[in-house]
C-alpha cells in the first residue's frame, strides 16, 4: 500500500522555485486524489507542474485536479498533460442588492463539523464533496472568514463559507440539506455572506459554479450576481 493510501489524507505541503508557488494536498479522503493549486501570483509553468507531479507520485497519488484556473492559468497545466474536467461559470456582485436574511444563522461550535460534512455529502456529487482536510482548507484560505451554518444540534440544514482578501469577497462553500431546499435558505445564506462582506469593505463578491448546476446558478443571479465573460476551468490528469 502506498504512503498516501495507508495515511488517507496527508498534510498539505508549499513548494517554490524561482518565484512560482504551488500547494499540494488531497483532495478526497481515500488518499489517492491530490489538489494542486497555484498559489503565486504569476501563472505556473509546464517546467514547474512537472516538478510538482513528480512530488505527488513519490507521495502514492494516482491522480491530480487543479483549483478552478483562468485561461492563463491554465496554459501550463495544458502543457503538462492535463485536461479540463469541469468547465466553471464566475459571477460577480456589486455588493449593493444584497438579499434580506430571512433565517436565523449562527456560528458553528467545532464539535458540529461532522454535520456541516454530512450537509455537504448530501449537496454535492462525489467528485465535489468536501472532506475534513477540504473544510480547513476553505476555512483558511483567505485572512477574513465568515462561517454560518442554520439547523439544529442533532441536524444542520445548510452552511456557507465566504472569505475577503485584496478587497474582494468570495463565496467559498455553500449547501444545502435536499429536505430544506425550495424555503429560501439558500438566499439567506448568501445574504448573510455579503452583508459580512459589505461591512468589511469588500468592492465587489465573486463566486463560481458548474455551468451544469442549473440551480445553483439560478440561485447566484436570482441574488443579484452577473455573469462574467470569463470562466474557470478546473483540470485533471493521472499520474
Amino acid at each position: 500500500m502506498t504512503r498516501a493510501a495507508s495515511r488517507g489524507v496527508t498534510e498539505p505541503e508549499t513548494i517554490e522555485q524561482h518565484g512560482e508557488r504551488a500547494r499540494l494536498a488531497s483532495w478526497r479522503a481515500d488518499g489517492q486524489v491530490a489538489h494542486l493549486s497555484p498559489t503565486a501570483m504569476r501563472p505556473l509553468s509546464a517546467a514547474f507542474v512537472d516538478s510538482c507531479l513528480e512530488r505527488l507520485r513519490a507521495r502514492g497519488f494516482t491522480v491530480v485536479v487543479t483549483s478552478a484556473l483562468s485561461a492563463e492559468e491554465s496554459a501550463g497545466f495544458l502543457k503538462a498533460g492535463f485536461d479540463v474536467q469541469e468547465e466553471l461559470e464566475l459571477l460577480s456582485h456589486d455588493l449593493e442588492r444584497i438579499p434580506g436574511v430571512g433565517h436565523r444563522l449562527h456560528r458553528p461550535w467545532r464539535g458540529e463539523r461532522p454535520r456541516v460534512l454530512a450537509v455537504d455529502a448530501l449537496a454535492f456529487d462525489a467528485f465535489w464533496r468536501l472532506h475534513k482536510g477540504g473544510l480547513d482548507d476553505a476555512l483558511g484560505a483567505t485572512p477574513s472568514v465568515r462561517f454560518r451554518v442554520h439547523g439544529r444540534r442533532d441536524r444542520l440544514d445548510g452552511y456557507v463559507i465566504g472569505g475577503r482578501g485584496a478587497g474582494t469577497g468570495y463565496v467559498q462553500r455553500l449547501a444545502v440539506h435536499p429536505d430544506a431546499r425550495g424555503q429560501g435558505l439558500g438566499r439567506s445564506l448568501v445574504g448573510d455572506v455579503l452583508r459580512w462582506m459589505q461591512r468589511r469593505g469588500a468592492a465587489r463578491a465573486l463566486v463560481n459554479t458548474q455551468q451544469t448546476n442549473a440551480a445553483a446558478r439560478a440561485l447566484y443571479r436570482s441574488c443579484g450576481f452577473q455573469v462574467l465573460p470569463e470562466g474557470l476551468q478546473v483540470l485533471a490528469r493521472s499520474l
